[in-house]
């Protein structure tokens, strides 16, 4: 009867996930309010829906180096080529940056995403209903614990087959912990239906404005609109290759707020 004791710990993994999962469906559905009249979304706003601080900090370094106020060099590097900030979130990078007017990418990136200006904007969408609070469990969250117990399911079900079983099939057991399988698998359809995409940042409401910004920005002819998929998408939507690379050396530095 050891393959009982390999069920018990199935199905704890999964109805805990499981259970995380619609509870944070729950909060979040009843949490959802229509945003103000009228409200629509900047760059930054739409830059941290999509992808919270770190997004905000990207979105700003681009854009400066875009405008060539700031050089991005692919080792790696920041220089400033302009020490004038031109709002808030500008003069937070340049800080960053710090008086000798160059330093790596990626200290600058987490140090920008961790600044006042970004932390006083997230406070503000997190006021208007934009924003998933900090500490609160969120759909895309629970998706991942979900989307985890199904490996940790297989596997003690493997093993739970490895062992003798006296007097018990084989496709029996097999049975028993197909229940807690079909469970998780049942829970990431159903998710996939009612709640993709799943956001971890922006609540229904922001996330039905950051739709909105995207469709506005498809139609305009703006500079600003270049911005855009790199403010939803992030460095991967980054056109210039130079540009893109500079971002990748960023693994020795860790501790980002995500």
């Amino acid at each position: 009867m050891f393959w009982v004791l390999l069920l018990l710990p199935a199905w704890a993994v999964a109805g805990t996930a499981c259970t995380r999962l619609c509870l944070a469906a729950a909060r979040a559905a009843h949490g959802d309010t229509d945003p103000a009249p009228g409200r629509e979304l900047d760059l930054y706003e739409a830059a941290f829906l999509s992808g919270g601080p770190a997004r905000v900090a990207e979105l700003t370094l681009v854009s400066m180096a875009r405008q060539r106020r700031l050089l991005l060099a692919h080792t790696g590097w920041a220089t400033v080529v302009d020490p004038r900030g031109r709002d808030e979130m500008e003069r937070s990078v340049i800080r960053a940056i710090g008086p000798a007017g160059q330093a790596r990418i990626a200290p600058v990136r987490a140090s920008a995403a961790a600044a006042d200006a970004v932390r006083g904007l997230a406070d503000r969408l997190v006021s208007a209903g934009l924003a998933v609070p900090a500490g609160v469990r969120t759909v895309a969250g629970a998706v991942r614990q979900v989307r985890l117990a199904v490996p940790a399911v297989c596997a003690l079900g493997l093993a739970a087959l490895a062992v003798p079983a006296h007097g018990v099939p084989r496709y029996l057991i097999a049975l028993w912990f197909a229940l807690p399988l079909a469970l998780t698998l049942g829970c990431l359809a159903i998710a996939r239906v009612e709640a993709h995409p799943y956001a971890a940042w922006a609540s229904p409401a922001g996330q039905r404005l950051l739709g909105a910004f995207v469709r506005r920005a498809g139609r305009s002819g703006a500079v600003a609109a270049g911005l855009v998929p790199v403010a939803v998408r992030g460095v991967r939507a980054i056109g210039e290759p130079d540009l893109r690379a500079a971002f990748a050396h960023r693994e020795e530095y860790e501790g980002l707020p995500d």
